[in-house]
């Protein structure tokens, strides 16, 4: 039991660590290739490598859609589209500074799938949960707008990239949630139906961008040129991350698995340092500010487990008949 638990926390703490690591990895390619053909060349190769698991793994019958193939397409937009192409497209636009911006909203996903729950089942969160959305939401303002929010929101080369990216990490918690309604599912059916529906929709859409003369197809010279890029990329973040963590939160719970979460700007920082990027005090109070929200909402949220428990474990013994001698 105990050899699963450490199993499971290296599975979460390398897929966070993963992450955390593509963002300056894909900032370094996007000086030779665009985000739109980076992202669809590095997936379609994930697509293929998933496929070829699944097969291995469950057979033919695996890649049977039961009749959810609506849903499953659904949700692989919202990951392998919204998410993919506009995390690394507003990423991109926003030049250096996006490293930390995309990996900061990255980290606040569990506070963002806070207030999509609330919103869909109309039951307010707890009053220190929703300090900790606030706290968290005040530490991405200031890796955004660097302190200068005033500037920041007069500035629209900055306005829309950041608009882009949140727009992606909402896609990637949607997909997230849509895992719960395939749950009979592996994890490996799951994710790899939905990579394979959501990359041929990210095939079609590429396409008409490229029609439109914004981007152009990449030639196999800059393709060779990012491919150490697109390696890594397509080994750790893409299939590693992807499967590592589903994984690893079954083994450890989504509770114990959130904790994880902050090592994404943790390694973005570390990175981005030795990269010799020109970090702000604002990026580093920033990820602060996400990892104490980030660990308090977890604490709390223990602390709330543990009482229900434990009043649950007290009607039980209450409710059982009394022995007499």
């Amino acid at each position: 039991m105990k050899n699963k638990i450490i199993w499971g926390a290296f599975l979460c703490f390398i897929a966070s660590a993963s992450w955390g690591a593509m963002f300056p990895v894909a900032n370094s390619a996007f000086k030779a290739i665009d985000p739109f053909y980076f992202t669809l060349i590095r997936y379609v190769s994930v697509t293929i490598l998933l496929v070829i698991l699944l097969w291995w793994k469950e057979g033919k019958q695996a890649f049977r859609l039961e009749k959810r193939g609506l849903s499953l397409w659904f949700f692989g937009t919202m990951a392998f589209v919204v998410y993919n192409l506009f995390i690394f497209w507003g990423e991109d636009l926003m030049g250096e500074p996006g490293i930390m911006v995309a990996s900061i909203s990255e980290a606040m996903m569990p506070m963002i799938s806070i207030v999509i729950v609330w919103f869909i089942s109309r039951q307010k969160p707890h009053g220190f949960t929703l300090t900790c959305v606030f706290t968290a939401f005040i530490g991405v303002m200031l890796v955004i707008t660097k302190g200068d929010l005033r500037t920041f929101l007069t500035a629209t080369d900055d306005i829309i990239p950041s608009l882009l990216i949140f727009l992606a990490v909402i896609g990637w918690v949607v997909y997230t949630m849509g895992g719960n309604q395939f749950s009979e599912w592996s994890s490996l059916r799951y994710s790899t139906l939905s990579c394979l529906l959501g990359t041929a929709t990210a095939c079609v859409i590429v396409f008409f961008v490229t029609l439109t003369g914004y981007i152009s197809v990449p030639t196999l010279a800059t393709v060779q040129t990012v491919s150490p890029h697109m390696l890594f990329m397509i080994v750790f973040p893409g299939i590693i991350a992807l499967l590592g963590w589903n994984v690893g939160v079954r083994i450890l719970s989504p509770l114990n698995g959130l904790l994880f979460i902050n090592f994404v700007p943790v390694t973005t920082l570390v990175i981005s340092f030795v990269q010799g990027y020109q970090l702000t005090v604002f990026d580093y109070i920033g990820t602060v500010f996400i990892i104490l929200s980030l660990v308090g909402n977890n604490i709390f949220l223990r602390l709330q487990q543990k009482r229900k428990d434990e009043v649950r474990q007290y009607k039980k013994q209450s409710a059982e008949p009394s022995v007499s001698a």
